[in-house]
């Protein structure tokens, strides 16, 4: 019996030593494969040995499975169940294969008992985890991540079972990694299941798993973690403090987590931390520490975070860090010089700080790879120092956007290993100098710099360049474009307003060798030609030739530029006067974006392009009607202008058939007609609409869509009548809206207000009519208007008093509201593009009207003047210290000009003019050092005009018709105080005497009557009337501004200072035209001022 089990137990030895693995358990591994679709796996055969197949590996002593690794083997298909036949796995690897749509085997897991590693990541499964898995009570690794890998978006969740579900049967895990798979859980139910069920763990990776709701203190209880990944998920919390107290830990990724507060600095402290990735944490806030010599760091990563501060010396103290990444923060001061200790260093990013200074100088060899310092504050030379040659790893530089100035130093571009140099937007300036032909340079982008002299010939014997950007420079020169011949992997040059004028040979032989370009931009490069060599470039994608001189014929083979791949096209502002082509047909064409604007094209509207994304006609000199088959053409058409042509004709209703219309701008033609109603109705979802000056007639369409996108409304300069539609208060992002210049008739819209995002509001020059209030609100607290911007309302018949409340409302026109980045107002039609709609306005500065084309958001202003508004300027208009231009001109305001008004730091004008404001000039105007414009003319005004600030620029214009007004800049000086001779300086003396003079009453009687024979004799004698009144005339010309008297204008008249007195009359000849007044006055005292009163006035006119 003994002997026969030796025989058995030796036979078997045999068939394991020559066979390798058993028979069942390789027959359930042919049934395995049976169920893939694809892989790799030519090595699984019959009859061969299975534990010396691909990913097999058994056990030397009894011939079982027991490490199945499949991973990235490209399979795909289904599991069959035979897998759960080998029974003695302990490893079991199929990450990275393509079992798209498939489950996870519900069933079977409960045989694989023995199983302590299990890796299903990134394979495409799909469903629910299934509950098996926690039977797995051996199980030491689990990782059914999918999270980040392209094409393999995983929809794994845990649900039924729940994530607390899945760990209570392996509570023997030390390694954990379920990134996006969908769990759903609050900080405490996660953190609190893995407390309970997995108290040795020591690796915890979720990744994007859909946790909330912070971390739970239970956390705190996995003291042997040394991994933590949390990112992608939506924490909104703080860093714990108790973190501090992992020990072991060695990996803390938290980004793009949503905290925040202050990171603990303490964190950065433990002694085994190698890797720290907060990124993406906007409002997390914090500093460095000064860091020891003892540190593990390896890789420091705090992009787009809100940390802040100095960047420490001890920086250079991490002699392990391979990654600095501070990008995106809000550091500041100098880089240390300390940074360059750091040598195991591959990768620097501290761009998009407030970095100052110079890049310290290297001193010795370094391992960098990678070194981004743009868009910073960074001055002096670009890289100094004798360990630049030292950068033999370097392969990209990138320092754009910073104030680096001086020549470029040739040891930058002999680097041996530095492919990407991008120096664009500095100060650079100097030649470039010649290099070594053995530069591996694939990217040059120096643009925006002060570059001067020629190009060096080393950049076109480049080889391997792909990018070349030498764009906005004061390069000089010839650039022959024939130069490019040999860099055959060139797919990018922009040569934009560098200085160079392009010149082409006349050698079409080599047209065909040019490289395949992808984007080619030579704006402003004095071409007088479009190159000939595009002819035979078929994969362009975007050319830009605008900004030239060319002249004549757009030719017809521009369309088949490209062979279809052409997406953009600019031939804007040239000196183009037709399109080659029969019937202006670009049919043939598939541009995406086509610019033609600012040229002298003529005719008729060409056709364009089959479905283009944005189409640019304005400025040319097109004269037809707007074609109606137009439309058919735009079915994809985000951007269309025809603006700034000579268009007539109605707006065809078919325009409303482009659906995807964003930008409409049909301006500044001469179209007429109504406006069809679908512009603004159901089926478009324009954005922009702008058809100001045109002659379009009737009334706004009334029927506004309820969901309104329009953020610019601009009508101005129509023929509109009617009232204004009260469904715009539809349009919630409305942001523009002007309806200037009009004959629209109604009450000022204050419903306009609950329009939260309204920027700008022009109703000038129309027939509104009545007061202008705040609507009545019910809880007693009015939002609305809070942040207009420029509020036109100038030239109706608005009356009332100035609102007061109105101005307390105008937020966004005080200091308090301006945290706001300087940009423009207007609407990017093409998103992640720089295509940007500007929108366009007017305003009225000193009389004049202006168009603003590019609209800052910080330029405010109001504009009330030409209505009939009454009462005094209110006090509150002070609070409005954001305010550029302020304009009450030429109404009925009365009463002294607030002391506020000193308080407009920002004014730039003020207009005033035309109204019954009394008192004097606040001095507190004084205070407004960028008033350029002052007007306050035609008041009331009294006293001297205050001599500080910005008051002696400018000139009496700004002061006229106050006829109590002295000082410069007019010739009216003002009455010193203490003017009495020395005798009666110590008599009191009353300031108007009520005792007649006899000498000067005689001495006047006497003059009268001798002044009395003149007059009538020159009544009598016509002649010598003449003679007299130009004699009269010429006098008063030279003694005038010594005698305070002035030339007048209008009709002529002088009033005095406390109106005129019975008995006055004004005496003109018919037929005059030039006149001067003659004045009878008399002298006044009152309050310490000399005034001048006129009685009567007599002008005549020059007849010579």
């Amino acid at each position: 019996m003994v002997s026969s089990y030796l025989t058995l137990t030796s036979l078997f030895l045999y068939i394991v030593f020559i066979y390798g693995c058993l028979p069942d358990e390789r027959s359930a591994l042919l049934q395995l494969k049976k169920g893939f679709s694809f892989s790799k796996l030519e090595s699984w055969q019959p009859n061969t040995n299975c534990c010396q197949w691909r990913g097999v590996l058994c056990d030397g002593g009894s011939g079982n499975v027991v490490h199945l690794d499949l991973s990235s083997q490209n399979i795909s298909g289904s599991i069959n169940s035979s897998l759960f036949n080998l029974t003695s796995l302990r490893v079991l690897n199929l990450a990275f294969n393509l079992f798209y749509g498939n489950p996870i085997p519900s069933s079977g897991w409960d045989k694989l008992g023995n199983l302590t590693h299990l890796n299903l990541s990134n394979s495409g499964f799909q469903g629910q985890v299934p509950i098996g898995i926690s039977h797995l009570n051996n199980l030491v690794s689990l990782d059914l991540s999918s999270y980040g890998d392209a094409g393999m978006s995983s929809l794994l969740e845990l649900r039924d079972p729940d994530f607390e579900a899945l760990l209570q049967g392996i509570s023997n895990l030390r390694v954990l990694y379920l990134d996006g798979v969908n769990i759903s859980a609050s900080g405490e139910e996660w953190c609190g299941a893995l407390a309970r069920s997995t108290p040795e763990l020591q690796e915890l990776s979720l990744e994007a798993c859909s946790l909330s709701g912070g971390i739970g203190i239970s956390l705190s209880k996995l003291r042997s973690l040394s991994v933590i990944d949390l990112e992608g998920n939506s924490l909104n919390t703080t860093v714990p403090d108790f973190f501090v107290n992992f020990t072991s830990l060695s990996v803390l990724r938290l980004g793009y987590c949503g905290l925040e507060g202050f990171f603990p600095k303490d964190i950065f402290q433990l002694k085994n931390l190698t890797i720290v990735d907060v990124s993406i944490n906007p409002m997390l806030s914090g500093s460095l520490p000064d860091f020891t010599m003892d540190s593990a760091l390896e890789s420091l990563v705090l992009s787009r975070s809100n940390f802040s501060g100095f960047l420490p010396d001890t920086i250079g103290n991490l002699k392990s860090l391979k990654i600095l990444d501070l990008s995106n923060c809000h550091f500041y001061g100098k880089i240390p010089y300390s940074i360059w200790n750091l040598t195991q260093l591959m990768r620097l990013d501290l761009s998009s700080n407030n970095l100052t200074g110079l890049i310290p100088p290297f001193q010795s060899p370094s391992s960098v790879v990678e070194i981004i310092v743009a868009q910073n504050q960074i001055s002096g030379p670009t890289l100094t120092g004798y360990g630049v040659r030292g950068l033999q790893k370097l392969t990209e530089l990138d320092l754009h956007s910073n104030s680096l100035s001086g020549p470029i130093p040739e040891t930058l571009f002999n680097l041996p290993q530095l492919r990407t140099l991008l120096l664009w937007q500095n100060q650079l300036s100097g030649q470039l100098p010649e290099f070594s032909e053995a530069s591996l340079l694939n990217n040059i982008d120096l643009s925006n710099n002060q570059l001067q002299g020629k190009i060096p010939m080393s950049l076109f014997r480049l080889s391997g360049l792909e990018i070349l950007s030498l764009a906005n420079n004061n390069f000089t020169g010839f650039f022959q474009l024939n130069s490019i011949l040999l860099l055959k992997n060139l797919s990018y040059l922009d040569l934009s307003d560098s200085g160079l004028s392009c010149l082409e040979e006349d050698d079409s032989s080599s047209f065909s060798s040019f490289p395949k370009i992808a984007t080619l931009k030579l704006v402003g490069c004095n071409l007088t030609k479009i190159p000939l060599f595009l002819m035979f470039q078929d994969q362009i994608t975007t050319l830009d030739l605008s900004n030239n001189s060319i002249t004549g014929n757009i030719p017809g083979w521009i369309w088949s530029v490209g062979k279809g791949n052409l997406i953009n096209l600019n031939l804007s502002c040239n000196l183009f006067t037709s399109v080659e082509g029969p019937s202006f047909n670009f049919s043939i064409a598939s541009s995406m974006v086509l610019d033609l604007h600012s040229n002298k094209l003529q005719g008729p509207i060409p056709l364009p392009p089959p479905n283009p994304i944005a189409l640019d006609y304005s400025d040319n000199k097109f004269s037809s009607s707007i074609p109606n088959n137009l439309s058919l053409y735009l079915n994809f058409t985000l951007f269309l202008s025809l603006a700034r042509n000579n268009l007539s004709g109605e707006i065809p209703y078919s325009l409303c058939n482009a659906t995807f219309l964003s930008v409409l701008d049909l301006s500044n033609n001469g179209l007429t007609g109504a406006i069809p109603p679908c512009l603004m109705g159901n089926g478009m979802d324009l954005n922009v609409l702008n058809l100001r000056m045109n002659r379009l007639q009737g009334s706004i369409p009334p029927q506004i869509r309820e969901k309104c996108n329009f953020q610019t409304i601009n009508l101005n300069g129509n023929r509109l009548e009617g009232r204004l539609p009260r469904s715009l208060v539809n349009c919630h992002a409305l942001e523009v809206l002007d309806l200037g210049n009009n004959e629209l008739t109604d009450t000022f819209p204050n419903w306009l207000g609950n329009i939260s995002s309204l920027l700008i509001l022009i109703l000038r020059s129309n027939k509104l009519y009545g007061p202008v209030s705040l609507p009545t609100n019910i809880h007693g607290k009015n939002f609305t208007f809070q942040e207009l911007q420029i509020f036109d309302i100038s030239s109706n018949n608005f009356s009332g008093n100035l609102c007061a409340e109105c101005f307390c409302n105008f937020k966004a026109m005080m200091s308090s509201n301006k945290d706001s980045v300087q940009s423009a107002v207007g609407f990017y039609y093409l998103k992640f593009t720089t295509n940007y709609y500007h929108d366009m306005i007017t305003i009225t500065i000193k009389g004049f009207q202006m168009n603003l084309q590019k609209i800052l958001n910080i330029y405010k202003s109001i504009d009330f003047s030409n209505n009939n508004f009454d009462g005094e300027i209110p006090a509150s208009i002070g609070n409005l210290d954001s305010l550029y231009l302020l304009n009450l001109s030429r109404n009925a305001l009365r009463g002294p000009i607030p002391h506020q008004l000193g308080y407009l730091t920002q004014l730039e004008s003020l207009d005033l003019s035309e109204n019954h404001l009394d008192g004097e000039i606040p001095m507190e105007l004084t205070n407004l050092t960028f008033l350029s414009v002052l007007n306050l003319a035609y008041n009331n005004l009294v006293g001297k005009i205050p001599e500080g600030g910005q008051f002696p620029t400018f000139s009496n214009t700004s002061f006229e018709g106050n006829e109590d007004l002295c000082g410069n800049p007019l010739t009216i000086p003002c009455r010193k105080p203490n003017a009495e001779s020395p005798s009666a300086s110590n008599k009191p003396v009353s300031r108007v005497s009520t005792e007649p003079s006899w000498e000067y009453i005689f001495t006047g009687m006497g003059f009268g009557g001798g002044l009395a024979m003149l007059i009538g004799s020159l009544m009598v004698w016509e002649e010598g009337r003449k003679w007299h009144y130009n004699w009269i005339d010429d006098m008063l010309e030279t003694l005038a501004p010594f005698s305070r008297l002035r030339n007048t204008c209008g009709d002529g008249r002088v009033s005095d200072v406390e109106g005129k007195e019975d008995g006055y009359e004004e005496l003109i000849d018919a037929g005059t035209r030039r006149k001067f007044c003659v004045y009878c006055t008399k002298l006044v005292f009152f309050e310490d001022v000399m005034k001048i009163q006129y009685i009567s006035c007599e002008c005549h006119l020059d007849e010579r």
